[in-house]
Order: structure tokens, then sequence, then C-alpha cells
């Protein structure tokens, strides 16, 4: 089994004339953020590892979530390659994790989360919002051969709320 947690990034702001990869998370992002990890602790593996884009507003709410759920934010994997919003992109990173991983909780973008979990799940998502939660399970156990799997938890900061 391999076990498959993507987090879109929590709300970014568009007020400072930044490049999209250094805009950081807003207050409320920040509070969504939060909100959403500290509802996960009953959805996530017994062993884990974090992978992150390298955008500010992704890394940012990794370190969010990794503090809430007590894992060491010096051990998140940071990858550039993970600043995408193409899901075929997302989907090679994935396909490239090493096998003795059984679990990784990944922190990325949009079109390519969305577009990656209807692809990838057996529940339709018409938009994985900012700070949104969805597990995958997958019945293989090489990261190179995932195909359908079971999404087995939904959690959007608005349905917190």
């Amino acid at each position: 089994m391999k076990n498959l947690i993507l987090i879109r990034h929590a709300k970014s702001s568009w007020e400072a004339p930044l490049h999209d990869k250094d805009r950081p998370l807003t207050n409320q992002g920040m509070k969504d953020a939060h909100l959403v990890s500290s509802h996960i602790s009953d959805f996530i593996p017994k062993t884990y590892m974090i992978w992150s884009s390298s955008a500010e507003r992704a890394s940012e709410t990794a370190v969010i979530f990794a503090q809430n759920i007590l894992y060491p934010i010096e051990c998140i994997d940071y990858k550039d390659e993970l600043y995408t919003f193409d899901e075929n992109k997302l989907e090679k990173v994935i396909k490239s994790c090493d096998n003795g991983i059984e679990s990784v909780i990944l922190f990325g973008h949009n079109e390519a989360i969305t577009n990656f979990v209807n692809k990838f799940g057996d529940a339709f998502i018409n938009n994985v919002p900012t700070a949104g939660f969805v597990s995958l399970q997958f019945d293989t156990d090489n990261w190179d051969r995932i195909k359908k799997g079971k999404t087995k938890k939904i959690i959007f900061p608005k349905e917190l709320k």
C-alpha cells in the first residue's frame, strides 16, 4: 500500500510586487492552515515524509502543518519540481518516490493537485481549495505503478468553520 496526502498551499497574498514563487501566506491563509492541520491527526499514517514545493506559500503551509502534527520542520524535503501547476509533472515527481517510503504528505499548487486527485482518486472534486487536504491510497508497493486509487479523506477549511 502507498498513501499520498496532497495539500494545496494556504491562501497567499497578491499585494506585494513579488515573483509568483515568493508570495507569502495571508493572515487568513495562516489561520486556515492551522485549522485544517489541527483536524488531520486521525487521518495521517504513522510514518511519512513531507515534501513541499519550494514556493514560499507552499513552504510556509508545510511548516505550519509540520508544527501542528509534530513533524520535525528540518526534515521537510523542499523540491523545486513541485512548483508546478501541471498534473503530469506532479505525477512524474510522485512516481519517482523511493519505494521504501510508504506514505508522503505533499504540499503543492493548483491546477496540478485538483487534476491529480481527480485522475487518481475515486471521488470527483471540483476544486481543491487553498489549505485543502485530500488523502489517497493505492493498492501497490511501487510508486511508479500507481493507478486509480481510493480517496480516503477530504478536509476543506470551509467545512471546519
